[in-house]
C-alpha cells in the first residue's frame, strides 16, 4: 500500500501537463469528509490516505503520494436531493429560507445560486415540499459548504480585516487679558465656555467675587 500525505487544494501550482499524468480516484462524500481511508486508483494501485484531522477533501484536489505520484480527485455522483423554487408559486428567497431551516438542522448543504443539494432524506424532503419548494433525487456529485472555521479548505472563505485607526487631538488655547482703569468697579461674570471641557482634563475657571446685599432675612454674621 503506498502511503498519501499530502493534498494541493485544486492541484494549485501544478502545470497542467502533470495533471493529466496524474493518475484519479473517484470518492463519494462519506468518504471526502474524512481525513484517513483507502482507496485504489485509476492504475489499480492501493492507496492508504493519512492527512491532518479535518481536512476535507473535494473533487479537483490532488493528492501526493510517498513516491512523489500524484492523485487527481474525482467527485462520484452519488444520490442527492436537489431543491429549486416554484417558478409559478414561489421566488428565489424560498432557497433562502430552505438554507436556513435546514442549517438549524446542521443538514450538509450545497449551495448553489439556482438550487441546494442535500443527502436523501424523507423526512426533509416533506418539509420542504410543505414549503412549497420542488424537490427531487438525482445523481450527482456532492460537494457541501464547509464550515466557516473548517480545517483544510472546507469551502470558507477568509479575508483579511484591516483595522484603521486615526486619532486625532487638536487643543487651542487663546487668552486675552484686557485691563481697564477707570476709576470705579466692574463685577464681571466669566462668560460659559462654548465647548465643555474634554473629559479627564483639568481647566482653571477663575471665580470674581460678586457683590453681596444683606436683607433682613439674613442669618449669617460679617
Amino acid at each position: 500500500m503506498i502511503q498519501v500525505s499530502k493534498l494541493l487544494p485544486q492541484g494549485q501550482g501544478l502545470a497542467p501537463v502533470l495533471l493529466k499524468r496524474a493518475t484519479t480516484i473517484e470518492l463519494d462524500w462519506d468518504v471526502r469528509q474524512k481525513s484517513r481511508f483507502a482507496a485504489t486508483d485509476s492504475a489499480g494501485r492501493e492507496l492508504g490516505i493519512f492527512l491532518p484531522r479535518g481536512t476535507l477533501v473535494r473533487g479537483g484536489d490532488v493528492l501526493v503520494a510517498e513516491d512523489g505520484s500524484m492523485v487527481r480527485v474525482i467527485a462520484a455522483p452519488q444520490p442527492v436531493l436537489v431543491i429549486t423554487h416554484c417558478q409559478h408559486h414561489g421566488t428565489p428567497f424560498d432557497l433562502t429560507r430552505a438554507a436556513y431551516h435546514l442549517g438549524n438542522r446542521h443538514v450538509p448543504i450545497e449551495l448553489q445560486p439556482d438550487h441546494l443539494k442535500i443527502e436523501p432524506d424523507h423526512v426533509l424532503a416533506d418539509m420542504l415540499r410543505a414549503m412549497h419548494l420542488i424537490v427531487n433525487e438525482q445523481n450527482l456529485p456532492f460537494e457541501p459548504e464547509g464550515g466557516a472555521y473548517a480545517a483544510g479548505h472546507g469551502g470558507g472563505h477568509h479575508h483579511g480585516g484591516h483595522g484603521h485607526s486615526h486619532d486625532h487631538d487638536h487643543e487651542h488655547g487663546h487668552a486675552h487679558d484686557h485691563g481697564h482703569d477707570h476709576g470705579h468697579a466692574h463685577t464681571e461674570v466669566p462668560a460659559a465656555a462654548a465647548t465643555p471641557p474634554a473629559r479627564g482634563r483639568t481647566v482653571s475657571i477663575p471665580v470674581v467675587a460678586q457683590g453681596h446685599v444683606h436683607g433682613p432675612n439674613c442669618n449669617h454674621d460679617h
